[in-house]
């Protein structure tokens, strides 16, 4: 499922899962937004600067995002009550799943799990269909912004334009 690397490759299904979400517990998964694209943006730890500095960015890029129609996730191995106080504290309103017990057993699936115990920073964008169309793995101290996202998006974007065109 992954690259010799780790990290889910474009063109894979991808696993399915649903975890519990911030800020009430609920599960959510990329299931359940079938027929949208997904973005899952994993991340080291709720409190650490980079995480903030990206997740922010984030919360800022939803409008850019939705656009799209496309649904975030943001993942980490944090619990729900951490992802709770990190999202109140930063002005988050897209779900922060957390990947806690079994402790980063999403992450290890999608191939963005650390040896040190914590998710790795990694971009995987599903298509409608539940594909991985596009990834990325950034080094922890790098956020990786929006850019890639954004254009990751925009060819599902004109790819379905061309096929119902």
């Amino acid at each position: 499922m992954s690259d010799p690397n780790g990290l889910i490759t474009p063109g894979r299904a991808a696993p399915g899962f649903t975890l519990p979400a911030a800020p009430d517990g609920r599960e959510v998964g990329p299931g359940q937004f079938r027929g949208r694209p997904v973005v899952l943006a994993f991340y080291p730890a709720d409190w650490s600067p980079v995480c903030g500095e990206q997740m922010t960015l984030y919360q800022a890029a939803l409008p850019e995002l939705e656009r799209y129609d496309a649904v975030l996730l943001g993942i980490s191995v944090d619990s729900v009550d951490s992802h709770r106080a990190f999202a109140e504290s930063r002005g988050i309103r897209f779900p922060l799943l957390a990947d806690f017990e079994p402790k980063g057993e999403v992450s290890r699936r999608y191939g963005a799990y650390a040896p040190h115990g914590q998710s790795d920073r990694a971009l995987v964008v599903l298509d409608p269909d539940g594909r991985v169309a596009w990834s990325h793995l950034s080094p922890p101290e790098v956020n990786p912004g929006v850019d890639g996202i954004l254009d990751a998006l925009e060819q599902l974007d004109a790819d379905r334009r061309v096929s119902t065109g």
